[in-house]
């Protein structure tokens, strides 16, 4: 899930409407979560209209899991004309309505604005943004060169603080 763009306080950005789908108000949506299943876990979201700037609270009556995305149906967006209105929105949750995490889980956004140092302590810059792959997420880190990217995996990242907000990561040598 990448949150770094489209900050709104108390709310997480989980992903955007593309389009509408079919006569019922449906929408077709990008999700930033590697499981598409994690919209389950809500029984409301927000919609943002990028327009109006309008921030607009929705409760889920379901989720369609399709080869080519995710469907949403929404409470009181029952046609496509309706639907048409949200398409380029960004979908939002409240921070509040996350689902609790098990030992050594973080969300994103817990990462993101975390100071970054190697092994030695050297400060190299912060967490600005996570990408998400198919075999692992990748930490998006500015530094005074640039911006570095760390892939999160076991030998790289060395420590996560959540309580400090900082992360100790083992840059891997360049070839």
């Amino acid at each position: 899930m990448s949150e770094g763009k489209g900050r709104e306080e108390g709310l997480i950005l989980i992903g955007k409407v593309l389009r509408p789908h079919g006569l019922k108000g449906d929408l077709w949506i990008r999700y930033y979560n590697p499981d598409p299943l994690f919209l389950l876990n809500y029984k409301r979201i927000l919609l943002k209209d990028k327009r109006r700037g309008i921030l607009r609270d929705f409760e889920v009556k379901g989720v369609s899991i399709k080869e080519r995305g995710l469907i949403l149906s929404l409470e009181g967006i029952s046609d496509r004309k309706a639907a048409e209105r949200w398409t380029g929105s960004d979908i939002y949750v409240k921070v509040e309505d996350l689902p609790p995490l098990g030992p050594e889980e973080y969300y994103y956004k817990d990462v993101i604005g975390m100071d970054v140092f190697d092994i030695n302590k050297a400060f190299l810059g912060k967490v600005v943004d996570i990408i998400s792959t198919a075999s692992n997420d990748v930490y998006v880190i500015e530094t005074q060169n640039g911006e570095l990217m760390l892939p999160a995996i076991e030998g790289v990242i060395q420590e996560i603080s959540i309580e400090e907000k900082k992360i100790i990561v083992k840059v891997p040598e360049e070839e």
